[in-house]
């Protein structure tokens, strides 16, 4: 709203509309695209860096959360920043969260430095005496600073910012416009980098933003009269995840659960509140989270690391080092993954599988229900090796009869099956809601066809994947993540080793980025609508001569 973009607010989130995010296309303002945490130093510090290069002595300002702070990535980053000295500002906007409320002892750390009641009412009152003083605040700066440096000695034994090299300026009311003015006034006339800490309250000036900061952290469509948010008519996956949780936990006392700055989000709050001694949040740490969770299991526990599919990108190393070379019975619970809704670019969970299959000694599944989820949570509990469980963030669709088959190591199930079929749907399970309104449409216009859910993305039974599809003409591949590297395309080729006169065709996210909308329009961008999806399937169908018969019985 201060960067020209007030017009548009009214499209925030939505597709064609203004990103959640800072974005580059959007405003000459947003220098860098943003959607993940603990970045702003570093790309700051990058950028500075760059310009001094270039004989620009500019400042630039880093805005970084308390949460985004117990990132291992900002620190990373403040470390350089210290050491080279540059002309940077770091402004710290502390509310105590993150998106959940913040853990950990650097939350604790940053707590003690607001409690110092005595300094922050001298140096307020300082900071107005030297302001009507023109000559010294003008051309004393630094040495009031350095005097301040001193007074602080008394408050504080130490200070992290200042050891890792920053002058260290508050804590500050944020919501004290007067005094920021100030204070920044004064900042910018220094030649050296200066954390300025700032504390402010979530939500503030909308009640029940402030007395919920975390479900109103990334909000899609409330009511503003009340603050009531729209949430899901049926049960959706994360919901079926907290359920299971709470059950595994009351069977087995071993099951621990692990988050990055994700309770609520991840559906673990439940589980928390039952068994806080077997529940950890590490902050927005999703490396630490992984690795965490490889000790816990080596100590002899089953820790479920529940993450977003696009925040544990950052934890591949982690994943690859130290949990699947060692085999190590980790589940992963990838939420979010697929089209996601409201977030844009930087929230699709589209990379996982590419990512994640060709990870030895890794197992991937895909369950499509909250009765499949289950399954594959129980069947993954047993297990001596890592697992990794994605699912969307939607609905759970009505449960077939199929889901309930019991889990086999590498083998899906055929959930519909049509009198006749020359068809054949092999899916995700996050995108099986959409394939079956396909199949429905298909039925409609006389072209039976059946489903096929994957369940394993590996490893997979392949014997068994090549019985279930011999019977079939034409295959059509649907997955909810990207085709490059995906797993249609990898069974694709395996039906036309062995299969050569099957016709075939893959239909998952394209080499692309897709920005925000609700589910149905990021699908609809790639492709992936059922209208769509059955319009490909009828031109394959075209090259095989086989027509619409509206007489073919059916059988769901």
């Amino acid at each position: 709203m201060l960067t020209g973009r007030y017009e548009k607010f009214k499209t925030l989130r939505q597709h064609g509309g203004l990103s959640g995010f800072t974005k580059i296309i959007e405003s000459p303002h947003d220098y860098f695209d943003s959607g993940h945490s603990s970045t702003s130093i570093s790309s700051a510090l990058g950028l500075l860096t760059g310009r001094s290069l270039l004989g620009n002595n500019d400042k630039v300002i880093a805005v970084i959360g308390d949460g985004a702070l117990t990132g291992g990535m900002a620190m990373e980053a403040l470390s350089h920043a210290g050491q080279l000295a540059k002309n940077l500002i770091v402004i710290l906007n502390d509310n105590q969260m993150s998106i959940s409320e913040n853990t950990g002892s650097l939350s604790k750390y940053l707590s003690r430095l607001t409690m110092t009641a005595q300094y922050q009412s001298f140096r307020y009152r300082f900071d107005r005496m030297v302001d009507r003083l023109p000559f010294i605040n003008k051309h004393m700066t630094n040495l009031i600073f350095r005097l301040k440096r001193g007074l602080k000695g008394v408050f504080y034994k130490n200070n992290l910012f200042i050891d890792l090299g920053f002058e260290y300026v508050g804590p500050l009311n944020g919501h004290n416009i007067e005094e920021l003015e100030l204070v920044l006034n004064r900042v910018k006339k220094l030649r050296r980098p200066v954390v300025v800490h700032v504390i402010t309250q979530k939500g503030k000036g909308y009640s029940p933003a402030e007395n919920d900061p975390t479900t109103f952290h990334g909000v899609g469509p409330f009511c503003i009269s009340d603050g009531k948010v729209e949430k899901f008519d049926t049960l959706s996956f994360t919901e079926a995840f907290s359920n299971i949780m709470l059950d595994l936990g009351e069977k087995n006392p071993k099951i621990a659960a692990v988050t990055a700055a994700m309770m609520k989000g991840t559906g673990l709050t439940a589980f928390a509140h039952r068994y806080p001694d077997r529940f950890f949040d590490v902050g927005i740490a999703e490396q630490h989270a992984i690795t965490f969770a490889g000790g816990l299991a080596k100590a002899g526990m089953k820790p479920v690391a529940a993450i977003y599919s696009t925040f544990m990108q950052r934890a591949i190393d982690q994943v690859i080092h130290d949990v699947a070379l060692q085999r190590v019975p980790v589940i992963m619970a990838l939420d979010r993954a697929g089209a996601v809704p409201g977030d844009g670019e930087t929230h699709q969970g589209l990379y996982d599988i590419s990512l994640f299959r060709p990870i030895p000694n890794l197992t991937l599944l895909a369950p499509a229900s909250a009765v499949e989820l289950e399954l594959c949570m129980e069947w993954a509990v047993q297990q001596n090796m890592p697992v990794v469980i994605r699912y969307p963030k939607s609905s759970c669709p009505t449960e077939q009869t199929a889901f309930a088959t019991p889990i086999e190591e590498g083998r899906g199930v055929k959930v519909t099956e049509a009198e006749n079929a020359k068809l054949l749907f092999v899916c995700t399970g996050g995108i099986f809601p959409e394939v079956l309104e396909t199949s429905r449409l298909l039925l409609l216009k006389g072209i039976p066809n059946d489903i096929y859910n994957l369940r394993f993305l590996k490893p997979l039974d392949k014997k068994y994947f090549l019985k279930t599809v011999s019977d079939y003409k034409a295959v059509v591949f649907v997955e909810d993540g990207v085709r490059i590297g995906g797993i249609g395309t990898y069974l694709e080729t395996l039906i036309q080793e062995h299969f050569p006169d099957i016709k075939s065709l893959v239909c998952g996210f394209p080499d692309s980025f897709l920005p925000q909308g609700k589910r149905s329009e990021v699908l609809e961008s790639a492709g992936l609508a059922p209208f769509q999806l059955a319009m490909q399937a009828e031109i394959l169908l075209s090259h095989l001569n086989i027509c619409a018969n509206s007489d073919t019985p059916v059988i769901i």
